[in-house]
């Protein structure tokens, strides 16, 4: 029987149809058989991000023109969002994949679109993220001939290690702002250093990246920030924002089956509950009733918040700051929910499966502890702040770096 949680190819939409939908299905059984293990283990995924690559999945972002799959927006974070469901840590590898692709996209010239996203296809690229311009510890300094020389430390670069290519932001002292630019991963004077070591998220090889007069050449500079971007291009922020929104959402639907699948197979009635079966306890129905209606709930949000960016972005150049903006609030909905969503239903597994569930090997907190550290990449309180002022006198969201 079909799962209906795995999203099939879009009408219309060429992506090896249903080869391309059994080889995700595929890849999540895979997935799930050691998603526990690989939690306590942390460490590199590099035989898991080989299963995602020969599953086609690399490319699902490149648009067609590219030799990519050109999928909706919608159809990509479905993917996000079923492989989260039991693997949060892949699933936001694959995401982050995916962001850097759209960075070339928006970011790039005709040129660089070319060269980066045709070769992400022939290639089979793994990209890594080295773009945080909040961390102002690595400085480019100009060179002659129009390029850059990268020294210094960036942090949380997902994906890093084990790519082929990578972007990158540096500060720039004489503009007090900073450039984003492609590099390859093994370029001299680049290290990936292994220093990821959270709580959750363990396999998404986070750490830090170390650069000693990395050179960066003027065709592989992306974007200059005293250039005031256009709103398409803007949007690479809310394809970020819903990367994470789905990973809540998929680690919201993940901890609801793994509840389910204990509960019915293990718990047994409370003594005073006068049922039988653990399954016809009233408190238990209602406690799953609520863990549904959290993540039904995200689900809908976050799959409405992907339809406008699908709008939007197909809009392309002629998109106005207006336009752009009811999707960063849309985005943002959807987010809050999703990250509440997280937390609760992965917390509530707990109480719907008892003591036993904490068992060590069975990691069941491995979803809480991946919803814990991913709602922690930006303060929720100033995201519900912008939904408010919205509701209460009609100002959209501004321009930031996570809006």
């Amino acid at each position: 029987m079909n799962d209906p949680r795995i999203p099939a190819p879009s009408a219309g939409q060429d992506l090896g149809a249903a080869q391309t939908t059994q080889d995700l299905r595929a890849l999540i059984d895979r997935l799930q058989q050691t998603a526990a293990a690989r939690d306590r283990a942390g460490g590199h995924a590099a035989q898991e991000k080989q299963w995602i690559a020969d599953a086609g999945l690399l490319t699902l972002a490149v648009p067609r023109e590219f030799g990519g799959a050109g999928a909706r927006w919608l159809d990509v974070y479905e993917t996000i969002r079923a492989i989260a469901r039991v693997d949060s840590a892949l699933a936001h590898l694959l995401g982050f994949q995916y962001l850097q692709i759209v960075s070339i996209d928006v970011w790039g010239n005709d040129a660089q679109r070319e060269r980066y996203l045709r070769g992400t296809v022939e290639g089979r690229w793994w990209w890594g993220n080295a773009v945080n311009p909040l961390d102002a510890r690595l400085v480019a300094s100009a060179t002659d001939d129009g390029g850059y020389l990268l020294d210094g430390v960036k942090g949380f670069c997902s994906g890093t290690r084990g790519s082929q290519m990578m972007t990158v932001s540096a500060h720039d002292p004489a503009t007090g702002k900073p450039i984003f630019a492609v590099v390859p991963t093994a370029r001299a004077g680049i290290v990936v250093n292994e220093d990821w070591n959270p709580i959750g998220q363990r396999q998404t090889d986070s750490g830090s990246v170390s650069f000693a007069r990395v050179k960066v050449e003027a065709q592989e500079v992306l974007h200059r920030s005293e250039t005031a971007p256009a709103p398409r291009a803007t949007l690479r922020t809310l394809v970020s924002q819903l990367v994470l929104t789905n990973l809540f959402v998929g680690i919201a639907e993940g901890a609801l089956e793994e509840a389910r699948r204990y509960v019915t197979q293990h718990v047994r009635p409370w003594i005073n509950s006068g049922v039988e079966h653990a399954r016809d306890d009233p408190y238990l129905l209602q406690r799953f009733g609520e863990m549904r209606l959290k993540a039904v709930g995200a689900q809908a949000l976050a799959t409405r918040a992907a339809l406008a960016l699908d709008d939007a972005w197909s809009k392309g150049h002629t998109l106005t700051a207006d336009e752009r903006a009811h999707v960063a609030l849309v985005v943002s909905e959807a987010k809050i929910y999703a990250h509440r969503a997280a937390l609760d239903v992965s917390e509530s597994l707990f109480d719907a499966c008892g003591a036993r569930a904490t068992g060590a090997p069975l990691a069941l907190d491995r979803f809480w502890r991946n919803a814990r550290v991913h709602t922690l990449h930006d303060p929720l309180d100033y995201r519900v702040r912008d939904v408010g002022r919205y509701a209460l006198d009609g100002t959209l969201p501004d321009v930031s770096l996570y809006t």
